[in-house]
């Protein structure tokens, strides 16, 4: 009886999504509702009015911290992706007037792979939100692709999506586990490269049915810019920090790859250098401010407010989400432009509400769990039950809900707390059991209803989701073996995978 209690947060939870009733927000607002009084009353610990009051307060605090990821990316690019002389006008990515038809087939396979593997990742870990599958539609609707066809090629822009949205859920899931940063983002690239075997032949497979195929030696080339790709995501992991990784890492890469595919005359080089040069500043400013020690050491500790050890620092003068909202409010000053700035902000919280106010109320929820020792409870249970073996069950249990809740945090906050205390508990890697639950909850988002949704949306491909989940369903089966695999792997080394640098 007492398990079944300790597991009410996570059914309301369960139980609110699948109704489809409610949102995610009401969701999250449901379970917190539920976990404070199981924990006060019926926690496996003694837990009173203080420890849930700090406790709350702790969640607060984590969510203060990775909210200005989330707000300042999408401010950001909404101002820098429009045009300098309206203000109004929809952001764009790139030229869709190109005349398709000068296109030979092994160009538009081309810019389909530079859209899917490069720009949409761009875009999507600027903002979050969808709009990595937003800037692929834009580039690829030129072909006139079947809906089916370019669903699938704009899903395929969340294949990087731990370091989606400034890597906002990564640095939320380094938080509940109690971990840097840093260190988890290194131990998620292993699993999130193991499953680009799946999203490649994914894409491969679209490409032809598309009437985009191609050689065996343009496969490779394929392979070799993931490859490159991805080593230089963790090189840039390790020396900047996941927020900024994939901006500096993607962006000289897509410059590279747009000289090298679309050979641009002189007028198309000037016309696309003024489009990037908000995103080539700010990338340039970031990585200079984790790069200097001197700089870096100022920034970090200039005013720095640090209410918990064991969580994340303020430090308003390195917080990248800072740095976002003032790059936008620059933007917006030199094209004199701020009277939208109110526009402008309404906007940005439109879309990103729900984002922020469950990333709040999750956090407080994992806190309430882990201070009243239910989240250990269940751990030790799991690892009697089960042995080191539990840890199999991860990829079913954080894929499920993410597919249920398009995003990987609220697996993060239920499960994240009992699965590193099973990993301490059975002598297993913290940071590959927290990768595992991390990868396992955030990429198989891939293959949400809401995400689908979205690419329908997009595309005009409404009624086609059916047809698109039947090409699906075996890469979905093959994602989750893979992970499966990378369990048994973590389970059987008693956690001696050895970090990726």
């Amino acid at each position: 009886m007492l398990y079944f209690l300790w597991s009410l947060p996570a059914l309301v939870v369960l139980a609110t999504i699948l109704s489809g009733h409610a949102n995610i927000t009401v969701a999250s607002i449901l379970g917190l509702m539920t976990a404070i009084p199981v924990a006060l009353f019926a926690g496996p610990i003694g837990f009173e009015t203080a420890q849930l009051s700090e406790a709350l307060l702790r969640g607060l605090w984590i969510g203060a911290v990775i909210a200005p990821y989330i707000l300042g990316g999408l401010l950001f690019w909404q101002i820098a992706a429009r045009g300098p002389s309206d203000p109004s006008s929809t952001p764009t990515t790139g030229n869709t007037e190109l005349d398709s038809s000068t296109w030979t087939p092994l160009a538009r396979r081309r810019l389909v792979f530079f859209a899917c593997f490069l720009v949409g990742p761009f875009a999507e870990s600027v903002t979050g939100f969808g709009v990595g599958m937003l800037g692929t539609v834009i580039l690829l609707r030129r072909f006139n692709f079947a809906a089916r066809h370019l669903m699938i090629f704009a899903l395929l822009s969340q294949t990087v999506i731990p370091w989606g949205a400034m890597s906002s859920g990564t640095l939320l899931a380094a938080a509940y586990a109690r971990i840097p940063a840093v260190q988890l983002a290194l131990y998620t690239a292993a699993p999130v490269a193991l499953l680009m075997l799946v999203w490649l032949t994914l894409f491969w497979q679209t490409a032809r049915r598309a009437g985009i195929s191609a050689p065996w030696s343009e496969c490779l080339r394929e392979v070799a810019w993931i490859a490159a790709s991805l080593l230089t995501l963790v090189l840039t992991s390790f020396y900047l920090g996941p927020e900024t990784a994939l901006l500096a890492a993607y962006g000289p890469l897509i410059v590279v790859r747009y000289l090298l595919d679309l050979r641009p005359d002189r007028h198309q080089t000037r016309t696309a250098a003024r489009k990037i040069l908000p995103y080539v500043l700010l990338i340039g400013g970031l990585a200079l401010s984790r790069l200097l020690p001197e700089l870096r050491s100022t920034l970090s500790t200039f005013a720095q407010v640090a209410l918990f050890e064991d969580l994340p620092a303020w430090s308003p003068l390195f917080h990248a989400g800072s740095w976002l909202i003032v790059g936008a409010l620059i933007i917006l000053l030199l094209r004199r432009q701020t009277g939208s700035l109110r526009q402008e902000l309404s906007t940005a919280w439109r879309t990103g509400q729900h984002a922020v106010l469950t990333l709040f109320l999750f956090a407080m929820m994992a806190e309430v769990l882990t201070a009243s020792g239910i989240s250990g409870a269940f751990a030790s249970a799991t690892f009697s039950a089960l042995g080191e073996k539990a840890i199999l069950v991860t990829p079913l249990l954080s894929g499920g809900f993410s597919i249920l809740a398009n995003s990987g945090n609220p697996a993060n906050s239920l499960f994240m707390p009992s699965q590193v205390a099973l990993a301490a508990q059975a002598g297993l890697s913290i940071p590959a059991v927290a990768a595992l639950q991390h990868a396992s909850g955030m990429c198989l988002g891939f293959f949400s209803p809401v995400r689908m949704s979205i690419a329908a949306s997009l595309t005009g491909g409404y009624g086609e989701e059916r047809r698109v989940y039947g090409q699906l369903l075996p890469f979905a089966l093959a994602a989750l073996l893979l992970l499966i695999c990378a369990a048994l792997w973590v389970a059987s080394t008693d956690g001696a995978m050895p970090s990726p640098v």
